[in-house]
């Protein structure tokens, strides 16, 4: 049964050229400036453009999206376009640019020259610059996720120790930041706590910092499963405490929380095995939603009392608690 890892959108695809690893180092104190090229490509020819700019000398070539037409949740192993593409070639300085253009011109008469732009990018330190886009984000009352190379601002607080990396899910995103306000605010002592389509494992391993006793994390990417285990050791919790498993292999528990940060195509397929895991009396918490799928999805779970939704600019998070069996 299929299951994806959490609703975030991709952004970049990013590719490192392999002869870059021979590029000499410059000098101590000798900045090194780059030059980059950005083009844009319908979909249809991306692939050839990012090849020819490698072709070219590209250190790297980074493809992103050129008209906010994000792609959620692609299935694992795949690496899908969105249809319009911008396309950026990182480039030595001793490059040479009216080559290069005239080598795309040539060999891509379908890429428009109206949209090739060089810039000269003075170099800097690039991973000091990447680590300072994630800075610790407060969850609630108690729970804050911090970078590991961060000082958590409240030491006394519940602090999750977590790295951006290849599995979704940091704390940023509206549907993960609903979940983790929402267990901010249980009382998780001895509970048995199910992430179903658990990503990087933040919602799990929040609930175990928070007081759970144990954890399934569930995922259908071994590559979340991996993110997961390594997150688990990095905030120093037992790995008796969190089990993680294929949906192939997920068997049946009877939940005191069960967490579902997906997608409504996946929460509607996957209702009955999600009630079914939801003890009598525990707590359901479904994202991933739009507010247009409110109605579809609370219908497909008719077992449980639902209190008011939670939102964050057009994401949606439902609760519920599921009906005592009476008779």
């Amino acid at each position: 049964m299929p299951v994806s890892s959490g609703a975030v959108s991709i952004s970049t695809i990013s590719r490192k050229n392999s002869a870059s690893d021979q590029i000499p180092a410059p000098g101590p104190g000798i900045p090194m400036p780059w030059l980059q090229l950005h083009l844009q490509a319908d979909r249809s020819l991306a692939t050839e453009a990012e090849d020819l700019l490698m072709a070219c000398g590209a250190v790297s070539v980074t493809l992103s999206d050129n008209a906010d037409d994000p792609i959620l949740e692609p299935g694992v192993g795949e690496t899908p376009l969105w249809p319009r593409v911008r396309i950026t070639g990182l480039f030595e300085a001793d490059a040479d640019p009216e080559a290069i253009t005239a080598e795309i011109e040539a060999t891509l008469p379908g890429v428009s020259m109206d949209t090739c732009l060089w810039e000269t990018l003075e170099d800097r330190a690039w991973e000091r610059a990447w680590m300072d886009e994630f800075q610790p984000v407060r969850c609630g009352d108690r729970l804050w996720i911090c970078p590991s190379w961060c000082q958590p601002p409240n030491p006394e607080a519940v602090n999750l120790r977590l790295d951006p990396g290849l599995a979704f899910g940091s704390g940023t995103h509206p549907t993960t930041f609903l979940c983790l306000q929402w267990l901010d605010r249980l009382v998780l002592n001895r509970k048995t706590v199910v992430d179903y389509g658990c990503g990087s494992g933040i919602l799990g391993i929040a609930a175990l910092l928070l007081g759970a006793s144990r954890v399934i994390a569930v995922d259908n990417d071994p590559q979340a499963l991996t993110a997961t285990r390594a997150n688990l050791e990095r905030n120093q919790l037992s790995a008796e405490r969190l089990l993680t498993c294929t949906p192939d292999v997920f068997f049946t528990v009877e939940a005191d929380v069960v967490l579902a940060n997906i997608l409504a195509g996946p929460l509607l397929s996957l209702a009955p095995r999600l009630s079914g895991t939801t003890r009598p009396g525990g707590m359901l918490c479904l994202s991933g939603i739009t507010r247009a799928q409110v109605p579809t999805v609370l219908a497909a779970y008719p077992a449980f009392d639902f209190t008011p939704m939670a939102s964050q600019d057009d994401w949606v998070r439902l609760t519920a608690v599921k009906r005592a069996i009476t008779g």
